[in-house]
């Protein structure tokens, strides 16, 4: 039997029926057919050696969870045009990837898992881990492959479900003994995706209430991101004279440097977002859930709202829509723009007086806070870093993310992304450490980017050794930490066992830490040297060195809420 790289010498056209391959064999095969370039993964699993016997690179991380953070990355950073994709062995491996998959499917990020499975025979064991027993409730589509024949479809129907409709992680089980079974002929194909049009008289009435607002607001989801319709919200905000918040995961959907940007409609919020939403009449969402969470600004009630989503699940999910629209952003978007044009919706002066009310509340704000975010006090406040990192390197040079907590609700309201997936915001149920995978992934799909994700000691304290696997992988991001020796977020909690035995006080030195792991590192405690520091790194960067700055900084607690 030839192996599979006897074969691909032989460079057969796609479609064209090939020899006898195993199963393991074949499933590699589709993944390079269907455009993959990465396997991250950590062993065992024998899928390593296959898929880099056809020219895809295999990434062993340190842990799960951060190996699906950078599938999770790749992902979102290249919008879906690159599917980032892990592997995990049976049993061990499957359990600790599952807050990694967790992130994915809270998110709706297109993810391919591809978790080894125990034997068949020890199918239906007590006490025995197994992927599709265990992931049945936070995947998109979930199978096993029982029978080495069922390969090519089981991964035709991953590959599909990837592509359209609301995006998700996917996974795909195969047992070791099926691996390694023949499959007989394949002529797999890539598949196709496909996108939808709302229904026409549902878009005349949504346009209708559009034009006739007063005070229009529209909020752009992650679903404006996943759909590239980013001019098109930007010609209809323009067109209406509207002000455009974005969602914490829609965070860059709309570019915050633009004038009717008014920021992220997340906890940590600007007051333009609260005042605005206040005023409307009529709130526009685009590829957004609507859902309440404790992430996700409540928005004010008695407006009508128009909801343009691909999930027909999401339509009236906790907000009733008087214009539900089940379209894909872009293409409904479209719609709209027609529709309120020939409704006459069009309203210049509206958009010159939103503008200049955007940017006298912006800057009575950042006046309020400017303390904070040019502070001179040492320990370092984190706003200065958040305002510092945006001062030095231009947003649409760099792709940026955070971590839970802290440096999530501090960068949010300030830090003001250049347009899509210059930001990847996060930050629902998932666990700390999070952004380093994603820094990574990001650097992989947009190696010209300047790649940084800022985390907290805490989180350090979960993922920060695969710093290490950006170092051995030849991945050149910026991590910043945030050091204040305590968690800053649990002040009101733990106060009398903080008292009693320091429960809140964590310590060390990162930036040793990262120099003896091979990285280059930087230990700041001047504010002065802050946007120093991150411009050395980044040349640190552009030299093919993973970066880490410690940033010495204070347990700073007040939030804009």
């Amino acid at each position: 039997m030839l192996s599979a790289a006897t074969m691909r010498a032989a460079d057969p056209p796609v479609g064209r029926k090939e020899l006898i391959m195993k199963a393991l064999e074949a499933m590699a095969e589709i993944l390079k057919r269907e455009g993959v370039e990465y396997l991250f993964c950590y062993p065992t699993t024998d899928l390593i050696d296959a898929v880099a016997d056809v020219g895809i690179r295999p990434i062993v991380c340190r842990q799960e969870r951060v190996g699906l953070g950078m599938a999770d990355g790749l992902s979102r950073a290249s919008n879906g045009s690159k599917i980032g994709v892990f592997a995990m062995q049976a049993g061990p491996g499957a359990e600790n990837a599952f807050a990694g998959v967790t992130t994915a499917y809270a998110d709706s990020s297109p993810l391919l898992v591809l978790p080894s499975g125990y034997p068949r025979d020890r199918e239906g064991w007590p006490r025995y881990f197994t992927a599709e027993r265990g992931y049945r409730n936070v995947t998109k589509w979930l199978e096993t492959v029982n029978v080495p024949e069922q390969t090519e479809d089981a991964m035709r129907r991953a590959f599909s479900r990837l592509r359209n409709g609301r995006p998700g992680p996917v996974m795909v089980e195969l047992p070791t003994d099926v691996a390694e079974l023949d499959i007989g002929e394949t002529g797999y194909e890539p598949v196709t995706s496909t996108r939808t049009l709302a229904d026409p008289r549902d878009v005349e009435r949504a346009a209708r209430a559009l034009a006739n607002a007063n005070a229009p607001v529209i909020l752009a989801g992650q679903g404006v991101l996943w759909a590239g319709a980013t001019d098109e919200v930007v010609e209809l905000a323009e067109m209406l004279g509207a002000p455009v918040a974005a969602t914490l995961l829609g965070k860059s959907a709309f570019p915050e440097t633009h004038p009717l940007s008014i920021g992220t409609a997340s906890t940590s919020t600007t007051p333009m977002v609260r005042s605005f939403l206040d005023k409307a009449d009529v709130i526009l969402a685009v590829g957004a859930s609507l859902a309440k969470h404790q992430m996700n600004l409540p928005l004010p009630e008695g407006r009508t709202i128009i909801q343009l989503t691909n999930d027909e699940a999401d339509l009236n999910r906790n907000y009733a829509a008087a214009h539900p629209l089940l379209a894909d952003a872009r293409l409904g978007m479209r719609q709209l723009i027609d529709a309120v044009r020939d409704a006459g919706g069009t309203n210049a002066s509206r958009r010159s007086a939103v503008e200049a009310e955007i940017v006298s509340a912006y800057n009575t704000w950042v006046d309020a806070w400017r303390g904070k975010i040019e502070s001179q006090d040492t320990p370092i406040n984190p706003y200065r870093v958040v305002w510092e990192l945006n001062r030095v390197i231009p947003a649409d040079e760099a792709i940026v993310t955070h971590d839970s907590g802290s440096p999530r609700d501090q960068m949010v309201p300030f830090y003001r992304s250049a347009g899509p997936r210059s930001y990847i915001g996060w930050g629902k149920s998932h666990a700390l450490g999070t952004g380093l995978g994603f820094a990574m992934g990001a650097k992989l799909a947009e190696p010209d980017k300047v790649c940084i994700n800022w985390m907290g000691d805490a989180a350090f304290g979960m993922t920060g050794l695969d710093f290490e696997t950006a170092v051995r992988n030849g991945i050149p991001i910026v991590t910043m930490v945030s050091n204040n020796s305590t968690m800053a977020i649990e002040t009101r909690r733990l106060v009398g066992s903080h008292e009693k035995y320091g429960t809140r006080d964590v310590g060390g030195n990162y930036a040793d830490l990262a120099r003896s792991l091979g990285g280059w590192a930087e230990r700041v405690e001047d504010p002065e040297e802050v946007g120093p520091a991150i411009l050395r790194a980044r040349r640190a960067t552009e030299d093919g060195q993973a970066a880490l700055l410690e940033f010495i900084t204070s347990a700073e607690t007040a939030l804009n809420r």
